[in-house]
This record gives C-alpha cells, structure tokens and sequence, in this order.
C-alpha cells in the first residue's frame, strides 16, 4: 500500500484549504507551496507547512514541475495533490511525480494521457460505441484542411482545442466567413493556455445542456458514478452556477448516462475521482465532449446530495484501499446547488477585476469553499474565482432559496464581484423553472450589459452620503463627535460621491453632492431639491449595521479603501468616491475616445498603429489577465495618434493604452 502521510498539494487558494481539510482529518500532514505573489495568502494557514516556490506567473511556479517537485522533496512529501487546473491533467506532471518515488493523488498517467488528448480521445471512445457529435479530429491542422472538415460538418460549429478544456481555446463559428479568425484565435490561445495549438472541429448544439456525470474508480477495477450535475449556466464557456441532480434528468436518464459514463472510465482504465462530460439535446440524447481527469470545482454539490466527501476517497483509493460502496448504495438525497463568486464585473462583459479584500464575511448558513480574509490581494496572475457559495435543501426550490439568501449575507467589499448578479439568475423565472435552461442561457436571458448591471437606487445613495461623512477618516467615533452638539443645531456635513459604475452603463446622477445634516441617531439628507431623513446608529468598519431611509430598512455593512466607501447591502456591493475636497469639474485631459484598460494584466498582442483609421470595434491589442485573454477594441471612429504599450508591459486599469487623433480624420 502506498505511503501516504505527507501530503503536498500542488495548487493555491480555495482547493488547497479544500484538500487540506480533509487530508487533515485523516491524519496526513499537509504541505501548501506558494509563489511570491501568495507569499502571505490566507490559504497557507490550512496546512501544517509551507514551501516557497517562487515566480510570480503561473508558468514559473504552479507550472513548473521541477519547481513542485523540488518542493516536494525540501518538505519530504510522500505523496502529492494537483487539486484542479494548474497541472492537474497533465500526464507529464503526474509522471515525474510517479518517477520521483511519490504517491499521485489522481488516475494512472496512462489514462491521463488517453483523456488528456481531445481529438485522441474522440477517435478511441467512437470506436468503442460512446456517442460522440460529429467533428473532425485529424491530424492535418493547416487552415485548408479545417476550412474542407468544416465544410463537410456544416454549421454552426465548435472550434475547440486538442490538448485542454475551461473554455480556453474554445469558439463558436456560426458561418464560413467567421471560421478563418477563429481557427487562428483559437490555436493562439491554446497554445498559451496549454503548449499546444491543436484543434478539433465539432458540430455545435446551440440548444444543449451540459450535464456530467461523477465516477469513483479504484484499483481493483470497481467503477460507481455517484448521479449528475447540471452545469449549463455559463459564460464565456464557462460555469458560473452547477447544481445536482439536474432538473432535465428523470432516473432513466441517470442509469443510461451513468452506464455510458462508466464504459468510458472502463476503455480508459481509470482509477480515483472523475467526470465525464456530455452535452444533451432537448430529445434526451447526449454526446461524449471529454473528460475530466481529477476533481472538480462543483464536486460540493455532489457531496451534497450524496453525502460523501470525495477528497476521501481519493487518498482511500490512492492508498490502495476499495471502495466502501456499491452502485445499489448511492443515494440521491434532496438537491444542492453552486455559485462561484468571480472577482468580474458582469456589466462589462465579465472582465475580471483585482483589487484588496477589506470586508469578508461569508454567511455562515450555507458551505462556503474559499481562501479570502480581509487583506487578501486579488491579483492578475490567477484565476478569477474566489470563492464557492453552495447551498442543499429539500427540493430545488428550496436549494436555490437558500443560496439566494446565503449570497444576499455574503459580504464581500475591495473588489468588484458578479455576487448580485447570481442573485439575479437564482431570481429568474426561466432559472426557477429549470427546464429551458441550456448553456446559451446567459447569453440570451442577459444580453445586455444593463440586464447584468447593478445600480445604486436612491435610497442606498442616501445611505452612502450618510457613511461617507459620519465615518469619514479623520472623524472621531461616536460619542465624542457629538460633543457641543444639541438637537437645533445638527451637525452640517457636505458630501459628494461618484460612484463606480461599470463601464458603458446609462447610469445618470453617478457624481452628486450635497449637505448632510447630522444628529444622534438620525440625518437629514439634502441634496438640490431633495430633502430625506435616515435613522440609524452607526457601526464600525466590517459591522453589521442597518438604517431606515424612506421607511425601508435597509441592513449593511461597509469599509474604507483610502478614499472609497465600499458599501454592502443584500441589493448589491457599490463603491463610492468621497470627492469632498475634489473640484467639481473632475478629471478630463484625455481624448473621449482613447482606449484604456479595463483591468489589471499583460499586453500580449498589439494589432493599432499610429496613422491607421479604426472603425468602432475594431481589435486594438489583446491583454492576458487570470489565465484569459481580453480583446480591447476602439470605441469609436478614429485615427490612431499613439500606441502607449508594447507586448510585454503591465498594464492597469484606467490606463491608456492607444491614444486616437482629436477632431476626426
């Protein structure tokens, strides 16, 4: 049997508190790496050591096998964890670890390997009878031989990459003239994402469901899928909320996807956790797209339901040990459902955002998987998730009402996160009613970036005008601050906020001003011919607090950021500008139509030049921020006067990047 008493797990953030948590309870000490950018992230508190790795890209340290490795044999592991991304599915990784005399927590590098290859895999599971769309998954990867595959395929179709998954290296192709941009975006991605630019082509189902199926395997060839999640709420072809059992699945379903699930984990000859991947049809049929060789982001929900922990088995199984179960045990109980809380901005086509976490506070009355405490740097170089709200109950109903309220708790202030907006589809009728829902849903239901957006309605303004001067820095604390002070004559404060918004988003009044009229217990808010009183004590920074505006009570919490006023309220988390010592005229200087960034990350390709006339839409460069690429584009008609970035530079938001002529052409 396998030595398995010091673990190190290859990854960060909210997997390695996950993992660690378990292997903990096993008696397995842990052992946490970290790069310099995670030199002080909350995560590494979980394990009972820590080992630096160095680098500050993913590709110099949670990339870099040799750099693992060398951790591994510092702290003395026997064993190692990959979590999920990173090198997780890397069959090479999996394989130095073997090589190295340490124990991998995941399959056989052979069915690594076998999965690993999309268009590989394919080709094996047809042969073997799974299901699979029709495609072209050749080796031939000149554009020529693609352009004939897709036109023997039809449209619309899927370009996707060979060698990886999450959504990166993915395009849909509606019409020929669009194949040609996307093959080539397609393979640069992938080659970023993961080493190689491969493709392969697949008829596309544009009214589908993305439903997988979680398999157990162990050694001694005994195979169980454990039910379905349903994931087909995406954006940018990733999940955003999973839930299980799925609402589109009846109990025959189940037993035809489970089996045919199995007979893939079977050809392949897998052993430990993993999911198979189907998409399917409003008929009931269903097509192989991959699978998944390690655990999964939206395992919870499984767990759940089933009430299993599949880290557990996972070190059970990688220690030799046969599973505890048979297929006739598993039991599906109630209904769990996931949102993954995104440092993004909705609004503004799911940019990710960074920033510094200065109020985190998860409502205790739903699982929350995470690595976030106040202070926490959300940074450019990983991946936009930070956290997983999960919720269980009775019926789905019940599940999606107790997430609902478990996100409306959730305070989560110094970054910009698509929290409200969850709210907003766990509130949708066709989401409640489950059984419409394909993975075009967002993009459809929430087309527009004013159907994402969450803007501040009047009464939170008042109770922000209220904040940004009766907990002002510089102000003493209740009660000195009332020294003098009598009921005829209030304290008269001004204020002024902008708030910040989302870009492009018809938000009007973002700057106002005005008089804030301060007594004990109470305000009197004015602003031009408005005239509005609040009641309400005021807390300490990261306190639950609440205050009564227009006879509507409305609880809250809120934290400082040097000038800004982040402001919680179970309607949205807003940031306000205290510009109290500001000019009225704001900042201006810049040509209205210069290109700025949106986000934090590196300039990896510049497609402007000086001199040359964009059309609004126009490509202007690409930035590459949380493992994505962001395509920035003119806004309008124009002649570039000056590219500010070259390929290489970090760049942040707010920050020019391509200048445009003032005054026309």
């Amino acid at each position: 049997m396998p030595a398995l008493t010091r673990l190190l797990i290859a990854n960060r953030g909210e997997i390695a508190v996950r993992i660690a948590r378990t292997a903990r309870r096993l008696g397995v000490h842990t052992i946490a790496v970290y790069s310099r950018v995670d030199r002080d992230a909350a995560y590494l508190d979980a394990c009972d050591e820590r080992v630096s790795i160095d680098g500050r890209e993913a590709t110099e340290s949670y990339l870099c096998i040799e750099r693992i490795l060398g951790a591994a044999r510092a702290s003395r592991a026997d064993a190692v964890h990959p979590g999920y991304g990173f090198l997780a599915e890397n069959a090479a990784f999996a394989r130095a670890v073997v090589a190295a005399g340490l124990c991998f927590v995941g399959p056989e590098t052979e069915a690594m390997a076998a999965m690993g290859d999309k268009s590989a895999a394919r080709r094996r599971l047809a042969a073997a009878g799974i299901p699979v769309l029709p495609g072209y998954d050749g080796d031939a990867q000149d554009e020529p031989s693609l352009q004939a595959a897709a036109a023997s395929i039809g449209y619309p179709l899927m370009v996707k990459a060979a060698a990886g998954g999450g959504g990166r290296g993915l395009r849909l192709v509606r019409e020929p003239t669009q194949l040609g941009p996307a093959l080539r975006a397609a393979a640069v991605e992938a080659r970023k994402a993961f080493g190689d630019g491969r493709l392969l082509l697949e008829r596309a189902l544009l009214e589908a469901r993305h439903v997988e199926i979680q398999l157990i395997a162990d050694a001694d060839g005994r195979v169980v899928h454990l039910g379905e999640r349903d994931c087909s709420v995406q954006r940018r072809h990733q999940k955003v909320i999973e839930e299980a059992p799925s609402p589109a699945v009846d109990s025959v379903l189940r037993a035809r996807m489970g089996e045919v699930a199995i007979r893939v984990a079977r050809e392949v000859g897998y052993l430990g956790a993993g999911t198979v991947e189907f998409l399917l049809d409003p008929a009931g049929g269903f097509y192989f797209m991959e699978m998944n060789t390690r655990l999964q982001v939206e395992h919870a929900v499984t767990e759940l339901v089933t009430g299993l922990d599949l880290v557990e088995l996972q070190l059970r199984i990688a220690r030799g040990e046969a599973l505890p179960f048979a297929q006739h045990q598993i039991e599906l109980r109630g209904h769990a459902i996931e949102a993954r809380l995104c440092a993004e901005d909705p609004a503004n086509d799911y940019l990710p955002r960074t920033g510094e976490v200065v109020d985190w506070r998860p409502d205790p009355a739903a699982r929350c998987d995470h690595a976030l405490r106040a202070g926490t740097r959300v940074s450019s170089y990983y991946d936009s998730m930070l956290a997983k709200v999960v919720a269980h109950g009775a019926s789905r109903r019940e599940a999606i009402e107790n997430l609902s309220a478990a996100l409306a708790g959730t305070s989560l202030l110094g970054v910009t996160s698509n929290r409200a907006f969850l709210q907003r589809v766990l509130a949708d009728r066709a989401f409640r009613n489950g059984a419409g829902v394909t993975t075009r849903y967002l993009e459809t239901t929430f087309a527009n970036a004013g159907a994402r957006a969450v803007v501040p309605e009047a009464d939170l303004w008042i109770l922000a005008a209220w904040l940004s001067v009766a907990t002002a820095a510089g102000r003493p604390p209740e009660p000195e601050a009332w020294h003098g002070w009598t009921p005829a004559v209030p304290l008269a404060l001004p204020f002024r906020l902008e708030w910040q918004g989302s870009e492009g988003i018809d938000a009007p009044g973002a700057v106002r001003h005005g008089i804030v009229r301060l007594g004990r217990g109470i305000a009197r808010i004015e602003a031009g011919d408005l005239s509005v009183e609040l009641v309400g004590r005021l807390v300490a920074e990261r306190t639950d607090g609440e205050a009564t505006v227009n006879g509507r009570t409305i609880g809250y919490r809120h934290a400082w950021l040097g000038p800004t006023l982040w402001l919680h309220t179970a309607d949205g988390d807003f940031a306000f500008d205290s510009l109290r010592h500001s000019p009225a005229g704001g900042a201006g200087g810049a040509a209205a139509t210069d290109a700025r960034a949106a986000i934090n990350g590196r300039v990896v390709e510049v497609t402007a030049a000086v001199g040359e006339w964009m059309r609004g839409g126009d490509r202007l460069l690409a930035i590459e921020a949380m493992k994505m690429e962001h395509e920035v584009r003119a806004r309008g008609p124009g002649r570039i006067a000056a590219v500010v970035v070259a390929v290489g530079d970090q760049v942040a938001p707010g920050q020019v990047l391509v200048r445009f002529e003032r005054g026309g052409d």
